[in-house]
């Protein structure tokens, strides 16, 4: 056999081996970085406070307004009962002569009661109303005195009342500064005549136009 024959073949020579990559350092295998979620503005109306959830003095107080009309009114009815307490009667006076009758089977006694009554301020008294007022171990009785037109029957009826007695002290009488008047009121009160005898207190309370205070003349 030729050496030809066994003669190595260039062209079936191996092909060289791939060069391998080289090794990629570990921190370069980390996850790639992800990129940032946009953010995205909240829609109209899904806002959520909860400060507001809670309440606050801006939500749970009326409006500064209202606070200060509130606390002016409370001034004023201060103000008011204040001027009130030390407010005087315009006028002073006396009771002169209580005369008492018993109405039979009706536990009520009729009493006339004659007074003295004087304008002590520096402008003219206008009597507004009068009220007869009873005090007891039972408790306060009031009563409007009846009208001077009945003042001749009820005399009739029971003379007693007439003793001492003077003309009607009816609203409307009006007093000029230092001027005084006499008149009578007849009232009448729940209470048989040993009830009234045993009373703490009688009295009659005037009451004059544009006063804060009646004039109270008791007994």
């Amino acid at each position: 056999m030729s050496d030809e024959t066994n003669s190595p073949d260039p062209s079936q020579e191996p092909a060289p081996e791939a060069a391998l990559p080289e090794a990629i350092p570990a921190e370069s295998m980390s996850a790639p970085e992800v990129p940032p979620t946009p953010s995205v503005p909240p829609e109209p109306g899904t806002q959520f406070n909860i400060g507001e959830e809670f309440g606050t003095a801006k939500r749970n107080l009326p409006p500064a307004n209202i606070i200060a009309i509130g606390v002016a009114l409370v001034l004023v009815v201060g103000a008011i009962g204040f001027y009130l307490g030390r407010a005087k009667p315009q006028g002073a006076g006396s009771i002169d002569n209580i005369a008492s009758a018993e109405v039979a089977n009706q536990n009520m006694t009729l009493v006339a009661i004659t007074v003295t009554l004087r304008n002590t301020g520096e402008k003219p008294l206008w009597i507004h109303s009068v009220q007869g007022k009873l005090t007891t171990d039972a408790g306060e009785f009031t009563d409007v005195p009846v009208s001077a037109v009945d003042f001749d029957r009820y005399f009739q009826a029971f003379p007693v009342l007439k003793d001492h007695s003077g003309p009607a002290l009816i609203a409307e009488t009006k007093l000029a500064p230092g001027a005084e008047t006499h008149g009578t009121v007849i009232v009448s009160f729940p209470v048989t005549q040993d009830g009234f005898d045993k009373r703490k207190s009688v009295s009659v309370a005037v009451q004059p136009y544009d006063q804060p205070v009646p004039i109270v003349l008791s007994r």
